[in-house]
């Protein structure tokens, strides 16, 4: 059976956040309260339309919205297909991590809180969040691993020049996961004020299914853009990175019900569809990178924001009904990715957005696009912050 033409309906998950087996709320007692509030709080705005009308505006005028959907003229000449690139690097910040934050931000504000907790990896959904917090006159709090902060210096100083407090995590890979964690522990003890403004399609409900739904702009921007660039209306292949998967969740949403391939692109070294099972992570049930006693085994990723052990349950929803699928690619194939972009096309994207192209590049290789196909990829994050990594491998 092609599933590709299946009538696939997660617009909302089922009871508590369930998408399938995956999904659902595994937090301590003293979080339940505020789950429940965050999820009261955001039924009752997405209901409002004075809400979709401020953060519209916000969008448009402060982040930039629509972002271009670029045709990749050279490249799509040398592989014999037509390319087309949604500029999620050109939002304001760099990367989509902008168009949840502005979201949970107004949510924040319009719940009373007064500051704004957040993980990081490359430092993206960091930036974004201490972006937003000066915007609305709020106070951030980001946790990033020591590891990432040595490689994402830029990001961090652009939080710092921002006014947000940048906590370093020391335990664990001192990576994302970890990060994470200490996230969730700060939030335990300081819900009165503070609203955790969680960067992926992760987390306990109803954090995976809010995530992508302040996401699905991006998707859905594609959508209408595609029916006006491509003669088919909606491309072949629809492909994004996937680390947590907000970008990739935020593209999918606007194609998961037409018979686009949707293709996530995972790291070799962090392919938790790929080689995971499932299990709890970070109060949420979904596939896990883990050992034969179920510990949860470290990531690897070049891209500091593919950088962790699990996935938002949606994709692993996703992938089990075969509505998308998930390839990895290796480190190699990624800085190979990054150069070709950036000759071919004049642009230097992030490494976690080179996941797909390195896919893209390989398929056509392979056959696995065949001649002729329209592919639209997401570029979720522009290169800047990258630029010390690529420096150093080069």
């Amino acid at each position: 059976m092609d599933t590709r033409s299946m009538a696939v309906d997660v617009r909302e998950p089922a009871g508590l956040g369930r998408f399938g087996e995956y999904g659902g709320r595994f937090v301590p007692e003293s979080l339940i309260a505020a789950c429940d509030e965050v999820e009261r709080a955001f039924r009752d705005a997405w209901a409002d339309p004075l809400f979709h009308g401020q953060l519209d505006r916000l969008l448009a005028v402060y982040a930039g919205r629509p972002t271009a959907l670029t045709p990749a003229w050279r490249l799509s000449a040398e592989l014999g297909i037509t390319l087309l690139l949604k500029r999620e690097d050109l939002a304001h910040t760099g990367s989509h991590k902008i168009n949840n934050v502005l979201g949970q931000a107004l949510l924040a504000k319009r719940m009373g809180k007064r500051r704004l907790i957040a993980e990081t990896g490359a430092g993206q959904h960091g930036v974004a969040t201490a972006t937003a917090a000066a915007l609305l006159g709020m106070s951030a709090t980001v946790f990033m691993g020591e590891r990432d902060i040595e490689r994402q210096e830029l990001n961090v100083f652009r939080m710092r020049m921002l006014g947000a407090e940048v906590v370093p995590v020391r335990s664990g890979s001192r990576t994302l996961k970890d990060a994470c964690s200490e996230a969730l522990r700060h939030w335990v003890s300081s819900v009165e004020d503070g609203y955790y403004c969680l960067g992926s399609v992760m987390g306990p409900h109803p954090y995976p299914w809010m995530v992508r739904e302040f996401q699905r702009v991006i998707g859905d921007e594609a959508r209408t853009q595609c029916a006006t660039e491509l003669r088919t209306a909606t491309p072949d292949f629809v492909v994004a990175c996937v680390g947590g998967g907000s970008n990739a969740a935020g593209t999918f949403a606007g194609f998961v019900d037409t018979p686009a391939r949707l293709v996530g692109v995972e790291p070799e070294g962090g392919a938790a569809i790929n080689s995971g099972l499932p299990g709890i992570l970070h109060g949420f049930r979904t596939k896990v990178l883990q050992d034969e006693h179920g510990q949860i085994s470290e990531a690897h990723s070049i891209a500091a924001g593919l950088d962790y052990p699990g996935v938002g349950p949606e994709h692993a929803y996703l992938a089990d009904l075969g509505r998308a699928e998930y390839f990895t690619v290796t480190d190699a194939e990624v800085l190979d990715a990054v150069r070709r972009l950036a000759r071919a096309e004049g642009i230097l994207c992030a490494l976690e957005s080179a996941h797909a192209v390195a896919w893209v590049l390989r398929a056509v290789e392979d056959g696995e696009i065949p001649a002729g196909s329209t592919v639209l990829l997401t570029l979720s994050g522009r290169g800047d912050k990258d630029m010390q990594t690529l420096m150093e491998l080069s």
